[in-house]
């Protein structure tokens, strides 16, 4: 019979090869790793005390994988955004955790509101966009990208939410920066979210976002803001009275991004939100009567 080895001995070499090669969180991703080779889910690892050493194989060749800084999710083909997931891979933006606190609040400003009319500019996989209409059946969830390798991704992730049983998005080919993009929504909107390519151009990044997340999903031009201040349009332009827009931006925008929101007269009650991190992370407004 073969050697059974301890799991846990193998989840923490692991994530010391993970953190000798720099990368941001050695052992979640280790155990992700893990679990993701057991096909068992990350929290039941503890109750799966030993394994096959060709269990231990398999992991130490994904680990070497990650260890490359290939992006965790590329090599799972998932990553979470709130009671659901999205496949991603080459060609999309990968979703970050930070990202659900905008979803969050994104549903909360529609609390009482019945049968919302959501826009999700920038979609990417489709994440905030499929999250939100997974959790509001009654939304009419429209979501725009213009690139169609991550439109690709979208439709199939759209797909399989629909499949799940979800109320199906809208997704539309467009430019964020277009002045009459989804001009017969103007007036009509209840929320605008938005996590757009707000990276500085020429700041240095992470492999795992310099090399696999499409360039022009990061970076936005010498501040950073070349796409939002065309967000902060069109939102004051989609929004109904009373009708809601919360933007992500990098944390050295926690000024500019809300002041951009300030600057027009139909936005009030501009605030700024914090990450877990207490880093700036996404700012928020609402459209006056």
């Amino acid at each position: 019979m073969m050697n059974r080895q301890p799991l846990r001995l193998a989840v923490s070499e692991a994530a010391k090869i993970l953190a000798e090669a720099g990368v941001d969180s050695p052992r979640v991703d280790a155990e992700y790793l893990a679990a993701h080779v057991l096909g068992v889910e990350r929290g039941r690892l503890p109750l799966i005390p030993l394994v096959d050493p060709s269990v231990i194989d398999q992991l130490h060749k994904l680990v070497r994988v990650r260890a490359s800084r290939i992006p965790l999710q590329h090599i799972l083909g998932w990553a979470p955004m709130g009671t659901i997931s999205v496949e991603v891979g080459p060609g999309v933006f990968v979703p970050r955790p930070e990202t659900e606190l905008l979803m969050e609040w994104g549903l909360k400003a529609l609390a009482g509101v019945s049968s919302p009319v959501v826009v999700d500019l920038c979609t990417g996989t489709g994440a905030l966009a499929l999250s939100i209409a997974a959790a509001r059946p009654d939304a009419v969830v429209h979501a725009v990208e213009i690139d169609p390798q991550a439109i690709s991704w979208t439709r199939r992730n759209a797909n399989a939410r629909v499949a799940a049983g979800d109320t199906p998005i809208r997704l539309h080919s467009g430019d964020a920066t277009d002045p009459s993009l989804l001009s017969d929504l103007d007036g009509l909107v209840d929320l605008v979210v938005c996590n757009p390519p707000y990276v500085p151009e020429g700041t240095p990044v992470q492999p795992e976002v310099g090399e696999h997340d499409p360039h022009h999903a990061v970076f936005s031009g010498a501040d950073g803001l070349d796409v939002i201040r065309h967000v902060v349009r069109a939102a004051a332009r989609w929004l109904k009275p009373g009708g809601s827009v919360g933007i992500e931006h990098d944390d050295t925008q926690g000024e500019s991004v809300p002041a951009l929101l300030a600057a027009r007269r139909v936005l009030a009650d501009v605030a700024d939100h914090a990450d877990l991190a207490g880093r700036p992370r996404f700012a928020t407004a609402r459209k006056v009567g």
